[in-house]
């Protein structure tokens, strides 16, 4: 991981604004009850993250179903299992996976998946979400995941 991008994130981390009501609306017609729980433990900087990672896709990706643009959304989700905030996040992508929080934030994309299935997302969200299934939506989900 390169220092611009680690400044871009910490950044964008410490200037989030929390989202909208009218974006509060949207998220709540894309997700499922259950996962609208899981999003609601992101801080202000996921959130924020995860609707323009929504929005990139959307854009390469018009036409993907509902279960392709919960996966944009909740990309991260394994995230909130780790318990780290914007400065503590910065020191795991610089040292990696050392201790159990920190370790748990680079196993994050297994740990959302388990949370995923437990709470009763789409096999196709699941899937892409395990990097598997439609190449070109799988494509379009890691591009708009790279800032």
């Amino acid at each position: 991981m390169n220092v611009w991008h680690l400044t871009k994130r910490f950044v964008g981390a410490a200037t989030a604004s929390p989202l909208t009501n009218a974006e509060r609306e949207m998220i709540g017609a894309i997700l499922m009850p259950s996962e609208r729980r899981l999003f609601d433990r992101f801080g202000s900087a996921d959130q924020r993250h995860a609707l323009s990672v929504l929005h990139r896709f959307d854009a390469s990706a018009s036409t993907a179903p509902t279960e392709a643009r919960r996966a944009a959304l909740l990309h991260d989700i394994g995230k909130v299992e780790s318990g780290l905030g914007t400065c503590l996040r910065v020191v795991a992508a610089i040292v990696g996976p050392r201790g159990g929080r920190l370790r748990r934030y680079h196993d994050h994309e297994r740990i959302g998946v388990d949370l995923l299935v437990a709470a009763g997302s789409s096999e196709l969200t699941i899937r892409l979400l395990r990097g598997e299934g439609d190449a070109s939506l799988l494509a379009a989900l890691r591009e708009a995941d790279e800032i």
